[in-house]
């Protein structure tokens, strides 16, 4: 009987079917990266929607928007909790009062901190006109804290006359406030909210005196 030869792949032959495969995922490796980020941003715009409407809710239920969380330790129990009163003093925005409220802590690239120590990623900020974390009515103006958004091109797109009342946003993918959102005004605070570029993803969302105006009336809590 005839002695068979099995024979299998060489090590040239394996080495080009590796290649191959290294080569594909290499031309997939990108698409996937931005299928992954548009997900990311479409998770986060989701979770900004509900945090409008959290804090719309908040309003209707207390007659005041919430002040930020300036707590850093989250050890500490008032860590994501509304600070009791908004301090004029502050030289940032402070962050979403997302336990007060019932909202996710972070954005959709975000990772939650445990200790004093850890980086902020993707941790909400946030800020609110002071006029609107007392208790206000109809005829409220703005305080100076007078908050004015602007495009990637420097219009504005809120006016002098109907100014946001409370803001918050995401610092994207990148962890940092780009653009105007990169500096903090104590008063006449000015933000930036656009379509994200190379040198700016942040993704905002704000509350207008009408919007909110609107609902309170529709709840029966104004006039």
């Amino acid at each position: 009987m005839p002695l068979q030869i099995q024979r299998g792949f060489t090590l040239i032959e394996i080495t080009m079917v590796m290649l191959i495969i290294a080569l594909l995922m290499a031309g997939l490796l990108p698409t996937i990266t931005s299928q992954l980020e548009q997900q990311r941003t479409k998770e986060t715009l989701k979770r900004l929607g509900e945090i409008k409407e959290a804090l719309i809710g908040y309003a209707v239920i207390n007659g005041v928007l919430p002040c930020p969380s300036t707590t850093t330790d989250p050890s500490n129990t008032n860590y994501g909790i509304a600070d009791a009163s908004c301090s004029s003093s502050l030289t940032s925005e402070g962050y979403l009062p997302w336990k007060t409220l019932g909202v996710m802590e972070t954005d959709a690239w975000g990772t939650k901190r445990s200790a004093s120590s850890d980086p902020w990623i993707g941790q909400w900020r946030y800020r609110v006109d002071r006029s609107f974390a007392t208790t206000f009515t109809l005829t409220t103006g703005f305080s100076t804290d007078a908050l004015l958004i602007k495009d990637n091109s420097g219009n504005n797109l809120t006016t002098t006359s109907e100014r946001p009342i409370a803001i918050a946003y995401s610092t994207g993918k990148d962890f940092i406030a780009n653009g105007q959102n990169a500096s903090f005004e104590g008063s006449s605070g000015i933000y930036q909210s656009d379509v994200p570029t190379s040198s700016f993803d942040d993704i905002m969302v704000w509350i207008s005196r009408p919007q909110l105006f609107n609902r309170l009336v529709m709840a029966g809590k104004l006039p």
